[in-house]
């Protein structure tokens, strides 16, 4: 894991952040992405890779994820188009290969919209939210691709100045 990532989370506490590998495991976040994204789970869970978490995981496996999207089937095909780009870009990554054997076996949506062969880069765009704590969030999030960190990205999530959802991130940070 590159120095940049973790170095720009803890430079970003009013903006929820998570650092992703390519195959969107989280290497990092910071208090505000956690809270947002992944309350349910051990902040120190990225230190680990046996506890490391996966967003594609989590997104299809996990109820507390699941429930968190207010469009999920748009976000789980956003999710998986991205992930068809990644392997387009590294066709020999056995562990990703892996991990959409795992999705496929474990969740029939996962592999319903994987066959659908749907490729593109999502790298912004709004998330609809229903979190349990501050209620519905409409948060812009951007992708930052990390240069030469072989397909590290920050995930960043912001809120319009002086909105509900700007309101309710202050109240979760």
């Amino acid at each position: 894991m590159g120095v940049e990532g973790p170095v720009l989370l803890a430079s970003m506490p009013t903006v929820p952040a998570l650092l992703l590998g390519r195959r969107n495991d989280v290497l990092a976040w910071n208090p505000l992405g956690h809270a947002l994204v992944a309350g349910h789970l051990a902040f120190t869970d990225p230190d680990d890779p046996a506890t490391r978490p996966n967003q594609m995981r989590l997104l299809f496996l996990d109820r507390h994820t699941r429930e968190l999207h207010r469009d999920w089937a748009d976000e789980a095909a956003s999710a998986v188009a991205s992930l068809r780009y990644v392997a387009g870009q590294y066709p020999d990554d056995r562990a990703l290969a892996e991990l959409v054997g795992e999705l496929s076996m474990n969740s029939r949506e996962f592999a319903r919209l994987w066959a659908k062969h749907d490729v593109r880069l999502c790298s912004s765009g709004t998330k609809r939210l229903q979190h349990s704590q501050v209620g519905d969030l409409d948060l812009h999030h951007e992708v930052l691709h990390l240069p030469d960190s072989n397909g590290q990205r920050l995930l960043t999530h912001a809120a319009a100045a002086g909105s509900a959802a700007a309101d309710a991130l202050a109240l979760l940070a």
